[in-house]
């Protein structure tokens, strides 16, 4: 992974710049995917953005990812894969969220199918969305007790 001078250039990096210049924090160019490193707050505002400008028209939420990193903090991290149709082009947005409390804005507004993402990220992993209309298990039984995809959950399962 590399940040490069010329991903300042990208057309759509230009463009969220000038509408926010600290909506993101890094750029990162890999095997020709440009994902951009967001502080979490600015997530929602940016994907609305994306999502509502007739020119860069990131109207389609490929999948939302869900990452432990124990034991490096900040824990958690969500990608976002987005792509323009009428553009032909894709797009990753990256945050990262604290181990102690992870929870971000849910993008269900912007993106109706966030919703099955969400819910699944929440079961395994134990992030929470605010705002998400019916945050509850989907995979596992309700009463199951932790979140089997982080890295410190029992492979033996609860106790």
């Amino acid at each position: 992974m590399t940040e490069t001078p010329d991903l300042d250039n990208n057309p759509t990096v230009a463009r969220i710049r000038a509408w926010r210049p600290g909506a993101i924090s890094h750029l990162i160019s890999f095997r020709g995917e440009l994902t951009l490193v967001l502080p979490s707050e600015h997530l929602r505002p940016l994907c609305e953005f994306l999502a509502g400008d007739p020119d860069l028209a990131f109207t389609f939420l490929s999948s939302i990812t869900g990452i432990d990193r124990f034991p490096i903090e900040p824990r958690f991290e969500l990608n976002y894969n987005l792509l323009s149709m009428s553009r032909r082009e894709s797009l990753c947005l990256r945050v990262r969220l604290p181990g102690e409390s992870p929870v971000i804005e849910s993008v269900i507004p912007v993106w109706p199918t966030a919703n099955w993402h969400e819910r699944e990220i929440f079961d395994l992993f134990g992030m929470r969305f605010e705002g998400h209309p019916d945050l509850r298990r989907m995979l596992l039984p309700d009463d199951w007790e932790g979140h089997p995809l982080r890295k410190d959950y029992s492979v033996e399962g609860p106790r």
